[in-house]
């Protein structure tokens, strides 16, 4: 909450700060209309208390609210909204909403210590998955480290995806003891170095060796720890470390801190870009203007000139008069209302910009609908989300062609290249899987109609056969995963065996100095 607060301070300003110079005249022209309320009574020290307070007159009128008060607060309430108060940029229609993070989870033997029920290790798992519940749709990857480090998994969007790799972790599918914190955060530095936005790592451990301390401080990236420990028990390392050490609460206090602490970061990124322009709040300032306004029902109260110039500066150019919102807030500031309660559908309706139209059409599920309207708008922005809908949408080859269209007007877009190797790589597997694939038509196998491109014509057109078909077919994900023998752990353990046997790479040779007489 103080960083929050530090950040706002650090950001507000205004963007149209001439009509702050209202304000000043408003004050004035208030204490103009005030002052003959404000005049001494008579001095008759002579006169006895109660009959000089019944001579005065207007003294009630005095301490009473009068209509140059109320319309005072309007006309400033007003301009304070003209000159645009801000302390936010737009946020990126495309961008995740969230910090990228790295979790980086030990496991030594000493996590398995039983003193934090059901273990220390059991426990940081746990912790993990509410983290990840917390900042669902941000990208986050998972490291496992103890005498030497591992990426389980890249990062991904989908929280489901890493959890059966998080459960299959144990000290027995490490290949090598020990705690090697800091060769952990040089491979979590490495992934985010491949993100577009700013991330954090966060680790989730019982214990830091002291020599892996200055590593994790010198650290540039945004770095928490959760420390799970028993209550009141103590760690060297942890207790040198410079980054923030949060214990392991019962509730989820402790991972709604963490979260706020990496995301500050994030955060303060966005207030850099100069590409994002800043977001107008003067919306917030009409609401307490219109309460106050309510007052000017009251008979003796109305002042007709103050009226006029209130709703002067209070309406916006343009609003249409269809309902109370248009009067204080355009369409595309009601759709973006609309989008941060996720009520897509709304927005989308609602928007008139056609980038953020489209995205609310992309987030609402209408990939079809999206990819028209985003052909009003010729930016790599716009084409990268007419990728995401393709893709979503199943045509494979259109969305290679989006992210090459997006590439082609801004080669150095921020995962374009990335999303058009995978659209590839989704394409090639489509095609090679309908090239090898049988329909099972000869065996009487029931289909949906759901069918994938095949815009090069490899094989036949892979169908998805219905759940209650008997015979064999294609098997979901799940059906597909229970089929596997070999379990989570078994799998980790042979691939963390194979990466730690491997050789580490060569350094680039430096020129040997020539010899004389060469």
């Amino acid at each position: 909450m103080t960083t929050d607060f530090a950040l706002f301070l650090e950001a507000f300003h205004f963007l149209r700060p001439l009509w702050l110079l209202l304000v000043p005249a408003t004050l004035a022209l208030w204490w103009w209309v005030r002052r003959p309320l404000r005049r001494d009574g008579m001095q008759a020290e002579g006169i006895a208390p109660h009959l000089r307070e019944a001579l005065t007159v207007g003294r009630a009128q005095r301490r009473r609210l009068t209509p140059i008060d109320s319309t005072a607060a309007i006309l400033i309430l007003a301009a304070l909204g003209a000159a645009g108060p801000t302390w936010s940029r737009q946020v990126d229609p495309f961008a995740a909403q969230s910090a990228p993070a790295v979790v980086v989870l030990a496991v030594t033997p000493g996590m398995e210590q039983t003193d934090l029920p059901p273990s220390r290790l059991e426990r940081g798992k746990q912790k993990i998955r509410d983290f990840l519940e917390l900042r669902a749709g941000a990208r986050t990857a998972l490291v496992a480290y103890a005498g030497s480090a591992h990426a389980v998994l890249p990062m991904t969007e989908d929280p489901q995806v890493m959890v059966p790799y998080l459960e299959g972790l144990s000290p027995e599918v490490m290949p090598r003891e020990g705690a090697v914190a800091g060769e952990a955060l040089a491979l979590a530095q490495a992934m985010l170095a491949d993100e577009g936005a700013p991330g954090g790592v966060l680790f989730v451990t019982d214990s830091i060796d002291p020599a892996d301390v200055a590593t994790l401080d010198a650290s540039a990236a945004p770095r928490a720890v959760l420390a799970t420990r028993p209550e009141g028990s103590r760690d060297r390392g942890l207790d040198a470390l410079s980054a923030p050490v949060v214990a392991v609460t019962p509730d989820d206090a402790d991972i709604r801190r963490i979260d706020g602490l990496l995301n500050a970061a994030y955060r303060r990124a966005q207030l850099d870009d100069v590409a994002q322009p800043w977001e107008d709040r003067a919306h917030w300032l009409a609401w307490p203007a219109a309460l106050i306004l309510l007052l000017w029902f009251r008979r003796g109260w109305t002042m007709r000139w103050a009226a006029l110039a209130t709703l002067a500066l209070l309406m916006p150019q343009g609003a249409r008069a269809d309902g109370i919102a248009d009067w204080f807030l355009t369409p595309d500031q009601q759709g973006r209302i609309a989008f941060d309660r996720k009520d897509y559908e709304r927005a989308a309706e609602l928007f008139v910009d056609p980038l953020w139209r489209g995205y609310a059409l992309y987030r609402d599920g209408q990939y079809d609908d999206a990819v028209l309207v985003l052909d009003r708008v010729e930016t790599a922005q716009a084409a990268a989300i007419q990728g995401m809908a393709q893709i979503k949408g199943r045509h494979y080859r259109d969305g290679v062609r989006a992210f090459e269209t997006a590439l082609a007007r801004d080669p150095d877009y921020p995962g374009a290249a990335e999303n058009l190797e995978t659209a590839k790589r989704i394409v090639t597997y489509v095609e090679n899987a309908q090239a090898g694939s049988d329909t099972g038509e000869d065996r009487g196998i029931g289909a949906d109609e759901e069918v994938y491109d095949n815009e090069s014509g490899q094989g036949e057109e892979t169908l998805r056969p219905q759940g209650d078909a008997g015979g064999e077919g294609l098997l979901t994900g799940d059906q597909w995963m229970t089929t596997v023998d070999t379990s989570t752990g078994d799998f980790l353990r042979m691939r963390f065996a194979l990466e730690a046997a491997a050789p580490p790479p060569e350094a680039p040779a430096e020129d040997a100095p020539a010899e004389e007489g060469e």
